[in-house]
């Protein structure tokens, strides 16, 4: 009798003790899309939905190590790059993924808070540039790091496609989706550029506070389906859809005194709620 095998996805990020984003968010995510979920720590935050307080990074040995015991035992169909705090951790990671032939890499650059903070040092943002964006199959930054990488201001949908081409100057030839959520705007689209194709993912936008970890949800689910063989586009697809019903059904729960995450199981909640 043939033996089932799970969907494996391994996040490579930064711990969230408030539960809404990083490392804990991708958990739900993954499980949430199916997926079977592995993880590797690259920094402690002290934070809740306030706030970040503190982080404490992770040595890069440590890091190494866990990519290590995760990839020779249990292996990966993909992997979501999340916060990468410092150059040391981002050569870690890079050499890893080249010796173990990594596919599905779906990086997430930390670089730049909604509030527009700088969350990395200059010499990680480099580092990424130059070992991850060869590697990655997706990029999904958002509108501030995709402005503080292409140095292109953006202020409407209509420089979405000047910002993709830009990519393809920073050492990139793999997809990037430009996601819309910092515009003004009721109605808002996400752009997926391949290099060949441009495919689009239109949302109205949900008046709720409770958006914490979108970015971290979105891009691990995307991992998630890349990981069961779905196409690029279809995965961008199943995981915009995932992440909007999310954010829809977890915008009447209250939970902390500031952003609240998403509802990331809402299917299962539904079900067991009636």
């Amino acid at each position: 009798m043939s033996r089932l095998s799970y969907k494996r996805v391994l996040s490579i990020a930064g711990s969230d003790s408030g539960g809404g984003a990083g490392i804990q968010a991708d958990i739900k995510a993954i499980s949430a899309c199916g997926g079977y979920a592995a993880t590797v720590i690259t920094a402690v935050t002290i934070q809740n939905t306030v706030g970040v307080k503190g982080v404490h990074v992770i040595p890069a040995e440590v890091v190494e190590a866990q990519i290590e015991a995760v990839l020779e035992d249990i292996g990966a169909d993909a992997v979501k790059l999340g916060m990468l705090p410092n150059a040391e951790i981002i050569e870690a990671v890079a050499r890893q993924l080249i010796r173990f032939q990594v596919r599905n890499i779906v990086l997430d650059p930390v670089m730049i808070s909604t509030s527009g903070h700088r969350l990395i040092d200059l010499s990680a943002v480099e580092a990424i540039r130059e070992r991850l964006f060869p590697l990655a199959t997706l990029i999904t930054p958002n509108l501030p790091e995709a402005e503080y990488i292409t140095g292109i201001k953006i202020t409407s949908e209509e420089d979405f496609a000047k910002v993709a081409a830009a990519f393809q100057n920073q050492n990139y030839s793999g997809s990037i989706l430009l996601k819309a959520g910092h515009l003004n705007a009721s109605s808002l689209t996400d752009y997926l550029y391949t290099g060949k194709e441009v495919y689009s993912y239109r949302y109205d936008r949900i008046d709720t506070p409770n958006t914490h970890g979108t970015g971290c949800t979105l891009s691990s689910s995307i991992a998630t389906f890349l990981a069961a063989g779905h196409p690029l586009p279809d995965a961008v697809d199943w995981a915009e859809k995932y992440i909007h019903k999310a954010i829809l059904c977890g915008k009447e729960y209250e939970i902390g005194h500031g952003h609240g995450p998403v509802d990331h199981f809402y299917r299962f909640r539904r079900a067991f709620e009636g």
